[in-house]
């Protein structure tokens, strides 16, 4: 009787399932192995083994309950296989809370107690590189990245399910599957994949439109062939406390103060650099304040001398001076040379500590027009007293 189980086994048992890879911290991994053939009918037992490990025991489960006794202790109370699984031939292994350590080729045997037969392998990569993605609630989509190798099968399936908090289907791509039949309708015309995905192997999928329900961790799983690609991603979205036009608004309003600031420095340089500086001891007979001009005088042309205060300080038009428009406290202090040289200067007789200050020379046309400006700022030192 064990010779046929063993020949039925041989024929029945399956290749290699392949590569298995999954991200540490995943909630849990399970280890596929499918078995067809007939199960000894004394003492049926399924182990689960580990290649280089001592003792050996990942999981064994024999007809009516698990048994832990001989099992390593590294798996205890992480592993578990269905109760009826020597009646449905469903010998895949849950491997909670996968580990970086866990990564190793597992065998999947059969056993009557005595002799024992592989059913299939599987290689374990447990990976430490979770994505973790965070957008703004109100984005026109958020990419979920996850990439394997180039060049895939045509008959690979990918797909994007949420496992947190709650499950859900959220994107198939297969060429035998209706994939809009599966999609949890919370996602219908929300999600794409790259259409050239089997050629490059990036399989990231596009969010459309998220919200905050779309907070969650993500699992993108590729069956290619008999290996299988797992990545988990992380993905927190938040709402935007800032609207993004707001943003842009402000970024442009404080561009355009920093250029008005600009301006104005600008021209308070060109101002500042535009004074002349004069500096005199008090008890001078005089000091001349310059003011030249390039531009045509005529006649009616009105030239003005003010000081700090605004008080007129020199009055000059139609080729003389007007006095009655000058301020008492200068009044018989101040004479200009004549504006047909263009040198508009004004000579300020017995200056004192109360002449220092600003003066400004302003050429006013016949109608009024102001055609030129010049600033001068005069320094007496020493005490002295008008």
């Amino acid at each position: 009787m064990f010779v046929v189980f063993v020949i039925l086994l041989h024929v029945s048992q399956h290749a290699l399932a392949g590569v298995l890879e999954v991200n540490e911290g995943a909630e849990s991994v399970l280890l596929p192995c499918e078995y067809s053939g007939i199960t000894p009918e004394d003492d049926p037992q399924v182990l689960w083994s580990r290649e280089g490990l001592s003792p050996k025991s990942v999981h064994l489960r024999r007809e009516e309950e698990d048994d832990v006794k001989e099992q390593n202790q590294r798996y205890r109370g992480r592993t578990s296989m269905t109760p009826d699984a020597l009646y449905t031939g469903e010998f895949s292994l849950t491997l909670r809370e996968p580990r970086l350590s866990d990564s190793g080729n597992y065998t999947c045997s059969i056993s009557d107690g005595v002799r024992e037969r592989r059913v299939t392998g599987v290689q374990l990569k447990v990976k430490d590189d979770q994505v973790q993605v965070e957008a703004y609630e109100g984005a026109e989509s958020v990419i979920l990245p996850c990439k394997t190798a180039a060049d895939l099968p045509v008959d690979t399936t990918v797909e994007w399910t949420l496992s947190e908090p709650d499950f859900k289907m959220v994107h198939l791509f297969s060429n035998t599957t209706r994939n809009q039949m599966k999609q949890d309708k919370v996602y219908r015309s929300r999600t794409e994949m790259n259409e050239d995905l089997l050629k490059t192997g990036d399989v990231s999928l596009t969010l459309k439109y998220p919200t905050v329900r779309d907070s969650g961790s993500y699992i993108c799983t590729v069956y290619r062939g008999k290996d299988i690609l797992r990545q988990k991603v992380a993905v927190k979205l938040v709402k935007e406390t800032f609207p993004s036009w707001a943003t842009a608004l402000l970024v442009l309003l404080v561009l355009l103060l920093l250029f008005v600031f600009a301006g104005l420095l600008f021209n308070f340089r060109q101002y500042i650099q535009s004074v002349y500086q004069v500096e005199v001891d008090s008890g001078v007979e005089s000091v001349l304040l310059p003011c030249k001009t390039t531009v045509h005088l005529s006649e009616k042309a009105k030239v003005e001398w003010k000081d700090g205060h605004n008080w007129k300080v020199h009055v000059y038009q139609n080729s003389s001076d007007r006095p009655e428009e000058q301020d008492l406290l200068h009044r018989n202090r101040t004479e200009m040379n004549l504006m047909k040289t263009r040198d508009l200067s004004l000579t300020l007789k017995h200056p004192t500590d109360g002449d220092t200050g600003f003066y400004t020379c302003t050429i006013h046309s016949e109608q009024g027009k102001i055609l030129m400006e010049k600033h001068v700022k005069l320094h007496v030192k020493g005490q002295y007293s008008r």
